[in-house]
């Protein structure tokens, strides 16, 4: 736990290093018009911020410059103190109404440009939005079924099911009426579908072909993609943020295989708030020399998504943090709209 006074330097150590890029020395802190004690304090306190590992040494310099954890208690602090400034980020995303892959993009083009890092949003899955509309049990032939399951978002989904014996034509049409009383309106990646289905009521016929033809909403969850946003990724390779940035080709390339980036995101979704991975906690090992700033946005208590930025440790985590939580609560705004239906 870090004393009042130890919370103060390294504020003013990590402000300090944001503006300049260079280690920060002690004479530099104890001049500031909020520092009320003497430079030997001043180095003190200094000296025990870089033993718990808050701080470092760059090379043989007699400044310090913030570590990952120096970052992560910098930005704890801040949320802990207040809400941060208004976000300058100006998003009309309800003139689009049902434009979700246009609001989506302009989302991350104005959180790129108003942060200068990388934006990066995730579209909503179809599990968390789509309902189950309809289901249908046809038979093509005497000893094969096709499943026909049509979603609340317009979206099919068809399986072919086999059988090594004929089908009675009242057993196919019994299931198709039976998945439509049991499935419809449930959430398509809702945990309750097997339950739904499971009927201690029905004989051992019926049981066995309503879990075979079951196997059809498994698959829509599993099949499930959503789409990741990005814009800015340039901007990190420009000749400001270059220098902060030591393995920049590593990050380019987990940027461009999205899919880890996506999966990480995803991982987030159970966060009520804004949430930080700094440095070396990036559950991506590409990206842990970076801090991802996200928050989630959504309907009422269910996450739909989550928006954020990726960028150098030393970024402003003010503009950033403020920047992320409004473009999250416009694109809450809209999906409320979208699926105000």
């Amino acid at each position: 736990m870090l004393s009042e006074r130890q919370e103060l330097i390294l504020r003013l150590v990590v402000e300090a290093h944001q503006g300049s890029a260079r280690p920060v020395p002690s004479k530099e802190v104890a001049d500031r018009p909020e520092v009320g004690w003497g430079p030997s304090t001043v180095r003190a306190e200094l000296a025990a911020l870089e033993a718990a590992g808050y701080l470092t040494h760059p090379h043989t310099s007699a400044g310090r410059v913030p570590t990952d954890a120096g970052y992560r208690r910098y930005v704890d602090l801040m949320v802990e103190a207040g809400p941060v400034p208004v976000a300058n980020v100006e998003l009309e995303l309800t003139r689009l109404r049902r434009e979700v892959d246009e609001a989506m993009r302009e989302t991350t083009v104005a959180l790129a440009q108003v942060t200068d890092l990388v934006a990066m949003a995730t579209a909503p899955q179809a599990s968390l939005t789509a309902t189950i509309h309809r289901v249908e049990v046809l038979r093509l032939q005497p000893n094969k079924v096709v499943v026909i399951a049509i979603a609340s978002t317009g979206d099919v989904t068809r399986r072919v099911y086999g059988f090594d014996r004929p089908l009675d034509s009242g057993l196919v049409e019994w299931a198709s009426s039976y998945l439509n009383e049991r499935l419809s309106g449930l959430g398509v990646g809702a945990r309750m579908i097997a339950t739904r289905l499971a009927d201690p009521g029905l004989n051992r016929v019926e049981a066995d072909f309503i879990a075979i033809l079951g196997r059809t909403f498994t698959d829509l969850v599993a099949e499930e993609g959503g789409e990741l946003y990005l814009e800015g990724t340039s901007r990190l390779l420009s000749d400001a943020h270059r220098p902060d940035l030591p393995r920049a080709d590593e990050l380019m390339t987990a940027l461009e295989r999205r899919a880890g980036v996506l999966q990480m995101l995803r991982s987030s979704l159970e966060e009520r708030s804004v949430f930080f991975w700094i440095g070396g906690e990036n559950p991506q090992p590409e990206l842990r020399s970076v801090s991802v700033i996200g928050a989630n946005y959504g309907l009422g208590h269910r996450n739909l998504g989550a928006v954020g930025v990726v960028g150098p440790l030393r970024m402003d985590y003010a503009t950033a943090i403020a920047s992320v939580r409004h473009a999250a609560r416009e694109l809450s705004r809209y999906f409320e709209t979208v699926y105000s239906d």
